[in-house]
């Protein structure tokens, strides 16, 4: 397995950018780059015929603050965007008309990730140390799974802070979730049930991102401020490998597609390369001059563009496409 550097723009945004995804294709269009940044845009990105191309198709200028997270819906319709000024806003992809806005209170909205089938959002609640369910029909609120503080902490302690929601993650089924937090801890919930399950602990740092293996609904990868790359067995509660290589924090993970590799972004400015059989690093791409906050690899599809896809976006305002083979 490898990368291969295809395109790099420098100034793919006007500020820092801290957030990425595909939007999956439809019958009418090939899957697009989604990336959100600082400079309070949001912009949508075609990959040309061969997918080795970077043109910007719009931006979205409906935020106030800058962008911290952007997600697109399994159908590849949808798409949202969550900012600093507290909005979570849905769109349509192709018109950019807005579907719904979601507010939440100051420093309530941070990653979000829609479920597989598309029926809810989940949107990681940062100092309410939650995770907001929100359904894509009514868009009303469905749930709220609250990460339940240490039994020894009382009221006045100021241990809930730690409890801050960075990051979220479905597993592939649906059936639970897994958010990230500033200390640490990752929790684990049963979502039919809205009902909190266990922690798992290893991780002493901010948890900045999570992914569950497309393949393995059991296996969930982390990303910490420890400079550590995580993989447990979330449904039995355990640490099955810890994987070391960068020179500093882990700020991005994701899983490709075929189930076989990860990629890590991280503030010693590389994308890493991770062979899961071998649990190593395998390659280092050093494209980025400044923390790289995102990576993202292209979902497969039926048919279109051959070959996998990486992307990755930067504190230093640029974003890079990379071949997967």
């Amino acid at each position: 397995m490898k990368l291969a550097g295809l395109k790099s723009l420098d100034s793919a945004h006007d500020d820092s950018i801290w957030a990425l995804t595909w939007v999956p294709q439809t019958d009418t269009r090939p899957a697009l780059l989604l990336t959100g940044s600082l400079d309070e845009t949001v912009r949508l990105w075609r990959t040309g015929e061969n997918g080795d191309e970077l043109v910007q198709e719009r931006t979205n200028k409906e935020h106030f603050l800058g962008v911290v997270s952007v997600a697109a819906h399994p159908s590849g319709v949808l798409a949202a965007s969550a900012s600093l000024d507290s909005f979570v806003r849905v769109f349509d992809v192709d018109t950019n008309s807005t579907v719904a806005k979601l507010e939440g209170a100051p420093s309530e909205v941070w990653q979000l990730q829609f479920d597989p089938k598309g029926t809810m959002l989940a949107v990681a609640g940062g100092s309410s140390a939650s995770v907001k369910l929100w359904d894509t029909t009514t868009w009303q609120l469905y749930g709220t799974l609250s990460v339940p503080r240490p039994e020894s902490s009382k009221p006045a302690d100021k241990v809930a802070s730690k409890k801050f929601v960075l990051s979220v993650a479905w597993s592939p089924d649906g059936k639970r979730i897994a958010c990230g937090s500033m200390d640490g801890t990752i929790s684990v919930f049963d979502v039919a049930r809205t009902k909190f399950i266990h922690h798992l602990e290893g991780h002493f740092m901010p948890v900045r991102s999570l992914a569950y293996s497309p393949i393995d609904r059991r296996l969930l990868f982390s990303a910490s401020d420890d400079a550590h790359v995580h993989m447990y067995d979330a449904d039995g509660k355990s640490l099955v490998g810890a994987m070391s290589g960068h020179a500093s924090w882990v700020l991005s993970v994701d899983p490709s597609p075929d189930g076989a590799a990860i990629a890590t972004g991280s503030s010693d400015h590389t994308v890493k390369l991770w062979d899961l059989n071998m649990r190593a690093a395998v390659q280092t791409m050093s494209n980025h001059k400044d923390q790289v906050w995102g990576v993202a690899f292209r979902p497969l599809s039926g048919s279109g563009v051959r070959g996998g896809r990486l992307a990755s976006v930067s504190d230093d305002k640029s974003l890079s496409l990379y071949d997967y083979s």
